[in-house]
């Protein structure tokens, strides 16, 4: 069923372009993470990551693809550009102008997306800065000094920059979401290390076959609990009152509005693990007996980490869901088309009967993604599970690939070629 569909790719031109200049992009990617930054001691840089891989350098370096382990030219990865998104759309809700920004259309989406990439600079710059101070009083540095500061700051913030880029790229000229591909294929270029680290460790027998059966049943087990939720909504009934136009009756058909269970998608918990990893990393760099000690405090796996990223996801679940789903104007669009909820009055009941529904569905997708999320360091605080697994990265991957095989098959559809499915079609996250 699934391979028809995929043969129906290449027979739409459009759609293979679209799909060979986001392989090609990705590439380019790849091949960046493999570029050193000059000036590295890569022994000692190599040590401090051994000693350091469970902490929030372990966590950094999985969002950036590996490139921070290896220090190289994208070691900063896109998670500047997506703190520098947050604290946007965070501001677009206290900021008169910037709110007036968010409701001018085309215009001004273009002028919030050009403030997002000054904010990506700064950002850059600043953690560009941390990071060769830190990587000296560390001692994986072989010349130190200004010299080494500015170089690495600058090649830090150009490496972003050009990441940035590369996912606007893939937005506009290839297939599915660019930032959110880049960080997928960071994701999945590391699968195939954490496969042999798990042989490695399966015939060394330090790890027994029983050990990694359950891994595997477990992985495929929270795999299915994704795709399941991810593809869940909540459809309320809506019912469109028949028109009199001239001659000609319109409306009078039955339908519904779906509401996602997890509506926000991976924005949450990328956003948490970006506010999480900001403030350790330049604090990690000063020399303050109670910046470390609160450095210490919030290392993956430590109880107030874990607190603290599961109440971020929670505030960016429902942050996400009222900035992204505005339920006055879905009532208002509503009643401007004659269509109504039956058992509610148009108008503000109806925005207040949906905002309710979406609250609830809300609360549910929120637990959903917090406890995904967790899962990893449970794995590895109580049962030593060898590798990074399941959680935000796991998470980020079925999301992205859902995501993206449902755009395939809406190209493929719109021009009469079947789906990757014989009954029924893909959803993606936003519910089409």
């Amino acid at each position: 069923m699934i391979g028809g569909g995929f043969q129906n790719i290449f027979k739409i031109p459009e759609l293979k372009n679209k799909i060979l200049i986001t392989l090609a992009l990705l590439a380019v990617y790849r091949v960046g993470v493999h570029v050193p930054t000059p000036g590295i001691d890569s022994a000692a840089l190599s040590r401090i990551f051994s000693a350091h891989k469970g902490g929030i350098l372990g966590m950094f370096n999985m969002f950036s693809g590996g490139a921070l382990e290896n220090l190289s030219v994208f070691a900063l990865g896109i998670m500047p550009y997506i703190t520098a998104s947050i604290i946007l759309q965070l501001m677009t809700v206290v900021i008169p102008h910037l709110e007036r920004l968010s409701k001018e259309g085309e215009h001004g989406r273009k002028k919030i997306t050009q403030y997002t990439r000054y904010g990506t600079v700064v950002l850059s710059i600043i953690q560009g800065f941390g990071i060769s101070v830190g990587l000296e009083q560390m001692g994986a540095v072989l010349d130190p000094g200004w010299g080494f500061r500015l170089m690495t700051l600058l090649t830090l913030t150009s490496g972003t920059a050009f990441i940035m880029w590369l996912g606007e790229q893939i937005t506009e000229r290839g297939i599915g979401n660019g930032i959110s591909l880049i960080i997928f294929a960071g994701i999945v270029a590391r699968l195939p290390e954490a496969v042999v680290n798990t042989i490695r460790l399966l015939f060394s027998n330090e790890m027994g076959i029983f050990s990694v059966i359950i891994l595997l049943l477990l992985m495929v087990m929270v795999i299915g609990v994704i795709i399941f939720v991810e593809q869940g909504q909540r459809r309320i009934p809506v019912q469109y009152a028949k028109r009199v136009v001239g001659r000609k009756m319109y409306g009078g058909q039955s339908t519904h509005l779906p509401i996602k269970i997890n509506s926000a998608g991976v924005i949450p918990p990328i956003f948490a693990s970006s506010l999480m990893m900001f403030p350790a990393t330049v604090a990690n760099f000063i020399k303050i007996p109670s910046i470390k000690a609160f450095v210490s405090a919030i290392t993956p796996g430590s109880w107030l980490y874990e607190i603290m990223y599961v109440g971020f996801i929670c505030f960016f679940c429902f942050f996400y869901t009222a900035v992204t789903f505005k339920s006055d104007d879905v009532a208002e669009n509503m009643k401007k088309y004659g269509g109504f909820i039956p058992g509610i009055r148009p108008g503000k009941s109806t925005a207040d009967y949906i905002d309710k529904v979406l609250t609830r569905i809300t609360v549910g997708g929120a637990i959903y993604i917090s406890v995904i999320c967790v899962l990893p360091s449970i794995l590895i605080t109580r049962f030593h599970v060898p590798f990074y697994f399941g959680g935000t990265a796991l998470l980020i991957v079925v999301g992205v690939a859902i995501d993206t095989v449902a755009q395939m098959e809406s190209h493929m559809l719109t021009r009469n070629y079947e789906g990757f499915l014989k009954k029924g079609t893909i959803r993606s996250r936003s519910g089409r």
